[in-house]
């Protein structure tokens, strides 16, 4: 690298919690399609997927009620004038 030469800026990885829970999916479901595969282990399987995707759909309802929900009055904030 030259002087003077601008890096890459890296970022940390950021933990979306839906994000996690789609790969924890995908991997369940990839495990489920596995030739192999126990009834014991496919019956935990499916049990985890249901407690995954009950726990997405609560994210999703999160992110949902806190996009529709009016923001705060901040203290010392003055309301805007009728146009």
């Amino acid at each position: 690298m030259r002087s003077g030469e601008l890096v890459p800026a890296t970022l940390c990885a950021v933990n979306d919690p839906l994000t996690e829970l789609s790969a924890r999916l995908e991997e369940a479901a990839k495990q489920l399609r596995a030739p192999e595969l126990e009834v014991d282990t496919a019956l935990a399987l499916i049990e985890e997927c249901a407690r995954l995707a009950g726990e997405a759909s609560s994210q999703v309802d999160q992110r949902m009620r806190a996009a529709l929900e009016p923001l705060p009055d901040l203290p010392g904030q003055l309301p805007l004038p009728a146009a």
